[in-house]
């Protein structure tokens, strides 16, 4: 009889069997609480997967489409990529919500599948609860004890712009990519503090190490990597861009690794050196295992990437804006000569005096807008948002890009315009400025990270006026990978 039924059934029936089945299992899992954010419509199993490859491809549709829905659906959202649900945020009041208001109900960080395999939930970014907030207190004590927000750095900093310059100066105002020189110069800020030395900017093993963070960023933003996290059961046993990834996260976890085992053979316990030197110590002294080498590890990762492609970014930015806007920067130029002149390199006691620098600085921050979309949260329990309900465990994105383009705010959101922050000649602080993100996980570094950028962008000014390669037209065209950076281009750095 079993036998009979079997040689009955088709292979039409089988498939059918097969879609209803996985179209059920796809509404089961998807199912939300009656009072969970409206979800535009979406593909059963792919979700909206369309505005992945919108993101990839040109961000600004991406963009457009996020406003559309807003228009139609409100403020806050559902929607669907693959296997991963969330909840899209946008808009002053909520983003604020909750980032600050409801800090603690939002504090998690989810691990979606790329990053699991890049940084797993340790280190000071995807890590969460208890081991977040000891990793996050023991980074900023001890940056702080190495330097952060004082003269020692700030000297550290300004002796990484006469290098830079000396770089640029290489090229005699011929066109070059600036891009290589710029993370040179950024990141050895912060492997003083986590090595406890900079490298030469010809060392082959940090030029390595800085390939691979770059290509990494890159290719984090491409189809691969993002339908990985959508079905990274499937994508696991297939080629692209995201076992590169994975390749590069293990070579440069081998670099880390490398150099916390030279710290062990030649530290001195009475006398800590640098971060790594510092975390080792904690090792020795905490019995419980927050503090291990795993979390040294993926901390100092962390804290590379954090502190190199975010400020190298928006200084590439920077160059950028001033190359298409030469009346900008040459008003620029000449607050800088008026303050601070030619003879003694730019300081931060500079920085009150120099409004419009200051401005232009905010204005390259909030127009290059390099991460469009927070890094996202996940709540730490049953949460209710403008009335709806946000289960335990929902992944929530907010739009910062909607507050930092909000047109009821900025007098030309679209239009890279410095006198956004100037009123009467004088600095004006705005608060829908949020490129640091806000409340208890805002972004650790953002004292370190305005002092490099008013630094290295002043220095720069300082010493050269920066053009266009003669018949070139550069553009503004954005590219997403781990963070929204321009397109690569080629400027010339001609001696003033």
């Amino acid at each position: 009889m079993l036998h009979f039924l079997w040689e009955s059934i088709s292979f039409q029936m089988l498939f059918v069997f097969l879609v209803v089945f996985l179209l059920v299992a796809d509404y089961m899992k998807h199912r939300k609480p009656k009072d969970f954010p409206p979800t535009p419509f979406y593909l059963p199993i792919l979700g909206h997967t369309y505005l992945t490859h919108s993101l990839q491809m040109k961000l600004p549709l991406c963009i457009s489409l996020l406003y559309q829905v807003t228009e139609k659906y409100g403020d806050i959202f559902g929607m669907e990529m693959g296997s991963q649900a969330f909840v899209c945020v946008n808009g002053m009041r909520l983003v604020k919500e909750v980032l600050v208001n409801q800090g603690e109900n939002f504090m998690d960080r989810p691990i979606l599948p790329i990053n699991r395999e890049i940084f797993t939930d340790t280190g000071l970014v995807s890590s969460s609860g208890h081991l977040w907030k000891q990793q996050r207190r023991f980074a900023l004590s001890t940056l702080r004890n190495f330097g952060l927000g004082k003269r020692s750095l700030e000297e550290r900093i300004q002796e990484e712009c006469r290098f830079l310059v000396d770089d640029f100066r290489d090229e005699q105002g011929n066109p070059f990519c600036p891009h290589l020189k710029i993370n040179n110069a950024v990141s050895n800020i912060i492997c003083s503090l986590i090595f406890g030395n900079r490298f030469d900017y010809h060392d082959e093993d940090f030029q390595r190490l800085l390939r691979l963070m770059d290509e990494t960023v890159i290719l984090n933003g491409s189809i691969m990597a993002q339908l990985y996290n959508q079905f990274p059961s499937i994508l696991n046993y297939l080629p692209g861009s995201h076992q590169t990834i994975f390749k590069n996260c293990k070579l440069m976890k081998q670099f880390v690794q490398e150099k916390i085992n030279k710290h062990k053979e030649d530290r001195n316990p009475s006398e800590s050196r640098d971060f790594i030197d510092s975390y080792l110590e904690e090792i020795d002294k905490v019995s419980e295992g927050i503090f291990q080498e795993e979390n040294l590890v993926a901390c100092t990762l962390d804290l590379l990437f954090a502190g190199t492609e975010t400020t190298s970014t928006t200084i590439r930015w920077g160059l950028l804006f001033m190359t298409t806007y030469p009346e900008i920067q040459a008003r620029v130029q000449s607050e800088i000569d008026a303050v601070i002149g030619q003879a003694r390199p730019p300081a931060l006691e500079d920085r009150n005096n120099m409004p419009y620098t200051n401005a232009v600085i905010h204005e390259v921050q909030r127009k290059g807008n390099i991460i469009p979309f927070n890094v996202p949260r996940q709540t730490t329990k049953d949460a209710v948002l403008d009335g709806y309900c946000i289960p335990k465990g929902t992944i929530v994105v907010t739009n910062l890009t909607s507050v930092m383009f909000d047109k009821n705010e900025w007098e030309t959101p679209d239009t890279f315009n410095p006198e956004h922050f100037l009123k009467d000649g004088q600095f004006l602080k705005r608060e829908y400025f949020v490129p640091f993100s806000a409340g208890k996980r805002a972004c650790l570094g953002e004292v370190l990270a305005r002092s490099e950028l008013f630094l290295f962008f002043t220095s720069l000014l300082q010493k050269f006026t920066f053009q266009a390669p003669p018949g070139t037209t550069l553009s503004l065209q954005p590219k997403l990978g781990m963070t929204m950076a321009p397109e690569p281009y080629k400027i010339c750095a001609v001696p003033r």
